[in-house]
């Protein structure tokens, strides 16, 4: 299998899984679109997929895999559940449906999609990952969506941490808070819409920057994820744009170019209430 894209670096979970810094998002396509992107994304080097069962497109990512012909061991698939699974038991049975939708053994991150906190059962949805972990049928898991109260409150009913929470998370949301909190626990952060679905690509600041590197604004925004620690997903089903969104490893942004692009930053307002929305 030839990389065209170089290798993607990885960071170690607190639970000992690696998971590499860059991912491809796969929502909203269709198993068709999903499993032709997945194949075609192997041959640039990416080797982090990411699914829910919401994106109904987990049988495309499983194909795309077993297409490439990469071992299963050489990926890293996160899939996602809804809020009737929120329980210990419910956890259980959606990684049960996740697996046979995938078609593998396993999952390597396992993350409740969103908290849900009037239906006031992800902690339950928490303890049932918690024993998935034990029993070696995830090898992470995490969280998606989740406030620092809402992971406050997991950590302190269940004793144990996170390796993940995904959120809404580019240059026009930074979500310095929730970063902070995480970070502090030891939870890495994953950026979901990491380009704000190619709203930052027309930015004057992001253009600018990237004119002064080289690079394309898809690159410069990906580089402001990666050099801060975040894991960003970005979708794309475009050969070419997948090529350039993983080749963000061999350049840097300067502090100030970094402190350019976060200046961006529209306040927490700007991304979706997770207290209100989900499904």
């Amino acid at each position: 299998m030839t990389n065209l894209g170089g290798p993607i670096p990885t960071v170690q979970l607190r639970h000992g899984a690696e998971m590499p810094v860059l991912g491809l998002g796969t929502a909203p396509m269709d198993d068709a679109e999903t499993a032709a992107a997945v194949r075609q994304a192997v041959e640039f080097g990416y080797r982090h997929f990411d699914t829910a069962e919401q994106y109904g497109n987990e049988r495309g990512v499983g194909l795309g895999i077993r297409d490439s012909g990469l071992d299963r061991s050489e990926v890293f698939v996160t899939t996602k559940f809804n809020r009737q699974w929120h329980s210990v038991d419910g956890a259980r049975q959606a990684w049960r449906a996740s697996i046979e939708r995938l078609g593998t053994d396993y999952v390597d991150l396992l993350l409740i999609h969103w908290p849900h906190p009037a239906q006031d059962r992800y902690v339950d949805a928490f303890r049932g990952l918690v024993e998935l972990l034990q029993d070696g049928s995830v090898r992470a898991i995490g969280t998606s969506n989740f406030k620092p109260a809402h992971i406050a409150r997991i950590v302190e009913e269940t004793g144990e941490v996170p390796d993940v929470n995904q959120i809404e998370l580019s240059p026009y949301t930074t979500r310095d808070a929730s970063r902070a909190d995480s970070a502090a626990r030891g939870i890495v952060t994953e950026s979901y819409s990491p380009i704000k679905r190619g709203g930052l690509l027309t930015d004057p600041v992001v253009f600018e920057v990237a004119e002064a590197i080289g690079r394309t604004p898809a690159q410069t925004v990906l580089r402001w994820h990666v050099q801060q620690g975040l894991v960003p997903i970005p979708k794309s089903a475009n050969p070419q744009r997948m090529q350039e969104n993983a080749t963000i490893f061999d350049f840097e942004l300067t502090d100030e170019q970094l402190g350019r692009i976060s200046a961006l930053d529209r306040g927490e307002a700007a991304a979706t209430d997770s207290d209100t929305v989900g499904h």
